[in-house]
């Protein structure tokens, strides 16, 4: 079986933390800072930091265009800003994003960066409760029908998927837990493989 390659968003946030993290599972991780650059991946995350600084550096050279036609049609995983980039509906303040997951999310609702915390939580991924890093959190206050919730914080979800699209509010590259990861190759190979 060849080695999945995933592309990592790199313009800003912890984005060489994820792709150790995809090496450490198996994959070839490619990091992603001009559009031609997302030719010939088999899946792509967005990791956190800042959505607005994100979004500023995506209005050069189209790209925000090619990533909003990538994550559509190939798995991608947002995480933290990455999930607000992908979600439907962003508030608090409203923003623009790629509106390709079905949920709403309020930026920053957990507090500010001193607010931040590590939490055991249940989720339905094997293995126990899962180890979730919370920085600048957004939350998600809304999920469609065809939205699954894996884990939540205080009773909202905080990890969701919905067929090719996985999100999660905190940060599974900055905790030793890589089953979030794992699951997101897993979801990469059955649609790479036609099953997802």
């Amino acid at each position: 079986m060849s080695p999945l390659t995933i592309g990592v968003l790199a313009l800003q946030g912890a984005y060489d933390v994820h792709a150790k993290a995809l090496t450490s599972l198996g994959a070839v991780p490619r990091l992603v800072r001009r559009p031609e650059e997302l030719e010939g991946l088999d899946g792509l995350i967005l990791p956190g930091g800042e959505s607005t600084t994100i979004l500023k550096f995506l209005e050069r050279d189209n790209f925000f265009e090619a990533l909003d036609a990538f994550v559509k049609e190939t798995p991608t995983f947002g995480t933290c800003a990455g999930c607000i980039l992908l979600a439907k509906d962003v508030n608090h303040p409203a923003q623009k994003s790629f509106a390709a997951l079905d949920i709403a999310v309020e930026r920053n609702a957990y507090g500010r960066q001193n607010d931040s915390k590590i939490l055991f939580e249940p989720t339905t991924l094997a293995g126990g409760p899962l180890e979730m890093v919370f920085i600048r959190a957004p939350r998600i206050n809304r999920v469609g029908a065809d939205v699954e919730v894996l884990a939540e914080r205080e009773e909202h979800p905080a990890l969701v998927r919905s067929g090719h699209l996985l999100a999660a509010t905190f940060h599974p590259e900055l905790g030793s837990d890589v089953r979030v990861h794992q699951l997101f190759l897993d979801m990469v190979r059955e649609h790479k493989d036609g099953r997802g």
